[in-house]
């Protein structure tokens, strides 16, 4: 019935159209220009014979000739122009036109919109998404195709750092089965972004400790995995999140993996419950609730919750930019909160932008202490912008490598905003 209608439709818009083009002038019928050139002629006639039976004096026949001599030539061209018009075939071209859209326009949907294809059932959908599973690249396969960090340039404090990982590897090296120097040696080269050695080196750690390995290892071999992948869970990457799991059923990391897996094989079904129970439960200042945030409204659509509604994040209201464990990021004073109670939203993401970048621009001009390092990197994150938060704990890593008191804060702070 649907299709009935919209045909209906299109086939009286066509003939609203057409009609005007198509429309003419009865057959035989003479044109209004031929009919008024007649009487004009006639009045001309009527003038001579008034001037010769002298009703008319000669100045006003002569008046006369010229107002109805420009009468005759205006319906003159009248009479030319709607002459050439009916000879003209505009009108059944329009009409050709109006076909060819009309019919390649169905052609058009029956070769795309395929009316006769039934919906995709959904355990073809299913059987697709473990295709993908089934499918992923092997973890070798994926690190030599993930992006590789770029050491920055001309950075003395960078090369001394360097320098002092070269140190560890090498006495990793003379005693391999040390586990406070893999510890170590997995902690420095992931700050390095080097994910691949320090992902071997995770692992080492683990085989060494075996049965004792805790929680904590697993979940970091699982971090280290999927950012050596580039992000992408692979089955090795899914072995340490099913560790670890075991290890701790209720592990929001872990947890958090594994609705990302759900996402990256097409099962949005799976991932929804998972993300939305780590959502309900937070805590709010939770490093991987601002991803699920992001995308968990999407993410319930596709699973067929269209109706769900997320919890509100805490300190939406105030847009708090506050790093768990540190001082909040300075900020305007109380006037200024009032007055952004009464922004849009986009003046108070203005704000709140102006007031990261300065700290920003200040601490890469004249420095600052780990803790103002450590809230610019927490404040990134709860941004949403990681990438550029990894950036900037590269840059503090480097600048405090001698320091590791200052190297324990902003490690901290990274560990919060879940960036490695």
């Amino acid at each position: 019935m649907f299709w009935i209608i919209c045909a209906a439709l299109a086939g009286v818009v066509a003939i609203a159209i057409a009609a005007p083009l198509l429309r003419r002038q009865r057959a035989g019928a003479e044109p209004a220009a031929a009919f008024d050139l007649r009487v004009y002629r006639d009045q001309l006639r009527e003038v001579e014979r008034d001037l010769e039976r002298g009703v008319i004096d000669p100045a006003d026949a002569e008046r006369l000739r010229v107002e109805i001599g420009r009468k005759v030539l205006a319906a003159d061209r009248a009479l030319e122009r709607e002459t050439s018009a009916r000879r003209a075939p505009g009108g059944i071209i329009a009409i050709a036109v109006l076909l060819v859209l009309i019919g390649g326009a169905i052609a058009l949907y029956v070769d795309m919109g395929a009316p006769e294809r039934s919906d995709e059932p959904i355990t073809r959908r299913i059987a697709n998404a473990q295709a993908i599973y089934d499918q992923r690249p092997t973890q070798a396969e994926a690190e030599t195709v993930a992006p590789k960090p770029k050491p920055p340039e001309n950075d003395p404090e960078y090369d001394q750092y360097v320098a002092l990982v070269d140190k560890l590897r090498a006495a990793v090296a003379q005693n391999p089965d040390d586990p406070r120097g893999l510890e170590l040696l997995a902690q420095h080269e992931r700050g390095l972004g080097n994910f691949v050695a320090a992902k071997e080196a995770q692992a080492r750690l683990i085989r060494i400790r075996g049965d004792q390995a805790s929680e904590q290892d697993w979940s970091r071999l699982t971090d280290l995995t999927v950012e050596a992948a580039g992000g992408l869970i692979t089955a090795e990457g899914e072995n340490a999140v099913a560790r670890t799991l075991a290890l701790n059923p209720h592990s929001p990391q872990a947890r958090y993996y594994a609705g990302l897996l759900q996402i990256q094989s097409g099962r949005p079904d799976r991932a929804f419950p998972l993300w939305a129970e780590l959502l309900e439960e937070g805590p709010p200042d939770a490093p991987w609730l601002q991803p699920i945030r992001y995308i968990i409204s999407d993410l319930a659509w596709f699973a067929g919750n269209p109706d769900y509604t997320p919890p509100e994040a805490a300190g939406a209201a105030n847009g708090a930019m506050a790093t768990p464990g540190m001082p909040a990021l300075p900020g305007p004073d109380a006037d200024a909160m009032a007055a952004a109670g009464e922004m849009t939203p986009e003046a108070r993401q203005q704000m709140i932008d102006g007031m990261v970048k300065g700290l920003e621009d200040r601490l890469a001009t004249q420095g600052g202490s780990p803790e103002e390092w450590a809230r610019l990197i927490g404040a990134l994150a709860v941004k949403g912008d990681a990438a550029h938060a990894q950036e900037i704990l590269t840059e503090a890593r480097s600048k405090f490598a001698a320091d590791p008191k200052a190297l324990a804060v902003i490690d901290g702070a990274a560990g919060q905003a879940g960036l490695q």
